[in-house]
């Protein structure tokens, strides 16, 4: 049987790139329980980060709904993900398309790095990669 505090340590996390289903770093969240697939409020611009990985942060007007992922943990599992997430990753507070505002990881650094890419138009991370891998890029 579960104790309060058990369920008062746990918080919702979307997730939008490497950390989703069926990508490169997904066994990072191997303790987090997956919620449901879900979309942001259409608030926010996706970059391309060396083609590694993306980079999300809050729009200035133009922005677009994206696409990704929610999962449930603890504040340890939580602790231990961003201290493994490359530099300029962060947590922020991340308004989804139902108008929830969850914790996600966003783009936290002040400044893009030289050469990130726009790929809004893509929705997603995922949809960006198809289509990268679809004309060769």
């Amino acid at each position: 049987m579960r104790s309060e505090a058990d369920v008062s340590d746990r918080v919702d996390l979307f997730v939008n790139g490497t950390l989703m289903r069926g990508e490169e770093l997904h066994g990072n969240l191997e303790r987090a329980h997956f919620v449901r697939e879900a979309q942001t409020a259409p608030r926010y611009r996706l970059y391309s980060i060396r083609d590694v990985h993306p980079g999300m942060r809050p729009a200035d007007g133009d922005g677009v709904s994206l696409a990704g992922e929610l999962y449930r943990m603890g504040l340890e599992d939580l602790e231990q993900l961003i201290a493994g997430e490359p530099p300029g990753l962060g947590v922020g507070v991340v308004e989804l398309q139902d108008g929830e505002r969850k914790l996600g990881i966003v783009w936290a650094a002040p400044e893009l790095p030289d050469g990130a890419a726009d790929i809004s138009e893509f929705g997603g991370w995922r949809a960006y990669r198809a289509s990268s891998n679809a004309v060769g890029r």
